[in-house]
């Protein structure tokens, strides 16, 4: 039996020091005020002196208020009654319903040793085409998605976890606005959802610390999942509001500040949470998605920045839509040689087509003289742009595929696409083909005058 401490030296903030022994590092506490107990957890061991942030809030905490330590951490029941629940940030259902009565595992565990891990190859479609085809998100990948306030990132994770291949839907909302909270329940259930879904939701309107515990408890309840074999997806929103409960915390405890006053271990507490992906050796999977607001779309703000050195990749969401420049996914090679054998040929050159599209567009815009060819880009351009880049398109792989094969021959000649000839002439579409000999001479022959005019 744990004893009382009653020696409380300091309160600042949601953090309370406590004269004690015999304490170790996340290890939960009980402190007994006259509203009643609140929970705790260390946060700091300094000698003898214990820092607990306490998930309520100080509030009606005073200096002699008994303190009891539980001699574990932080624990979430696992079992399948939990799927089609709603959780705050502390565990506590949010939708009304029963406690869950099941067998309790920790949070905040090691990520998985390597030796347990297998070689992601196994893609998760998205029906984005923009995912699916240029950046393709695997199996076991922790990707972030860059976005600034405004942009529709909730509803693009939304998107993914209505319409990807996984068995388990875990969503942890950090900061989440009321709305957006009803947002994410509503799609769930419209899509048939909500019974192989499970959210853990801190609101703007709960006690801030809570956000440290969200990404713990999805990642704890989903770690058990994939060792159970199922594919789980977790999609955490936002990771910035998570980084700034860090920042709060760290001027509380009177850190010394780091960048822009984030705390020093801002990237190790972020690759605690990010390397919990895991695709395990004959067991099932957890892959994680997660959003990261840039504060005035500043990649080099600290959160973006360190996202960016331990993930395997990012997403840039900007003006409705995921940027093709910049955006990147480091293991799409594992997959996209795997899914149909034209799949690299259109990431490669429809890419290349379209930044050479804004280059022509540069020069119209500028004045400059336009040729047939500057014509040719700036037509594909914006058929890629209407039928592939918008978000709104929401088609399977080989269709979207498909498609891009109909926008390259409503276009170009087929020689024109630097596309290797086996692979044009399986995939060509028949019914729109090359503008056959005759065009080709004659839109030559007017190149070359527009080239003898010119000069």
């Amino acid at each position: 039996m744990r004893k009382y401490y009653d020696e409380i030296t300091r309160i600042a903030g949601n953090v309370v020091t406590v004269r004690a022994e015999g304490v170790s590092y996340d290890e939960l506490a009980v402190i007994t005020t006259d509203r009643g107990p609140s929970l705790a957890q260390v946060i700091r061991l300094e000698a003898d002196q214990v820092s607990l942030q306490i998930f309520a809030g100080t509030s009606g905490v005073s200096t002699g208020d008994k303190v009891r330590f539980l001699g574990r951490p932080m624990q979430v029941p696992f079992s399948d009654d939990l799927l089609g629940r709603v959780f705050d940030g502390s565990g506590r259902p949010r939708d009304g319903k029963p406690e869950v009565e099941a067998d309790n595992v920790d949070i905040g565990s090691p990520a998985v040793n390597p030796i347990r891990r297998r070689m992601p190859d196994h893609m998760i479609e998205t029906r984005i085409p923009m995912i699916d085809i240029f950046n393709s998100l695997v199996e076991s990948q922790k990707l972030p998605i860059f976005s600034v306030a405004g942009e529709p990132y909730n509803e693009v994770l939304a998107r993914v976890g209505l319409q990807a291949d996984a068995d388990v839907i875990i969503l942890g909302g950090m900061g989440l606005r009321h709305d957006d909270y009803l947002k994410f329940r509503n799609r769930f259930e419209e899509g048939g959802m909500l019974g192989r879904t499970i959210m853990f939701v801190h609101t703007a309107a709960d006690p801030t610390v809570e956000t440290l515990m969200v990404p713990d408890l999805c990642l704890a309840v989903g770690e058990q999942y994939a060792l159970a074999g199922k594919r789980v997806l977790v999609l955490l929103t936002d990771m910035t509001a998570f980084a700034d409960a860090l920042k709060e915390i760290a001027i509380t405890m009177e850190q010394i500040p780091s960048n822009r006053g984030y705390p020093g271990d801002l990237y190790t507490q972020m690759a605690r949470r990010y390397e919990k992906a895991v695709d395990f050796d004959e067991a099932g999977s957890m892959t994680v998605l997660a959003c990261v607001t840039m504060p005035g779309d500043d990649v080099t703000h600290p959160v973006p920045d360190n996202t960016g050195y331990i993930t395997e990749g990012q997403l840039y969401l900007r003006n409705g839509r995921i940027e093709p420049f910049g955006s990147l996914s480091r293991l799409k090679q594992q997959v996209n040689g795997d899914t149909r054998d034209d799949h690299r040929a259109i990431m490669n050159a429809c890419i290349r087509l379209y930044a050479d599209c804004t280059e022509s567009r540069e020069k119209r815009d500028m004045g400059f003289e336009m040729s047939a060819w500057d014509n040719k880009l700036l037509a594909y351009g914006e058929m890629f742009e209407d039928r592939i880049l918008d978000l709104n398109v929401n088609i399977p792989l080989f269709d979207a595929l498909d498609r891009c094969w109909d926008i390259l021959a409503a276009c170009f000649e087929p020689q024109e696409t630097g596309i290797r000839r086996n692979i044009i002439d399986k995939h060509w579409p028949k019914d729109i083909g090359s503008q056959g000999p005759d065009n080709q001479e004659q839109e030559t022959s007017e190149t070359e005058t527009q080239t003898a005019h010119a000069e």
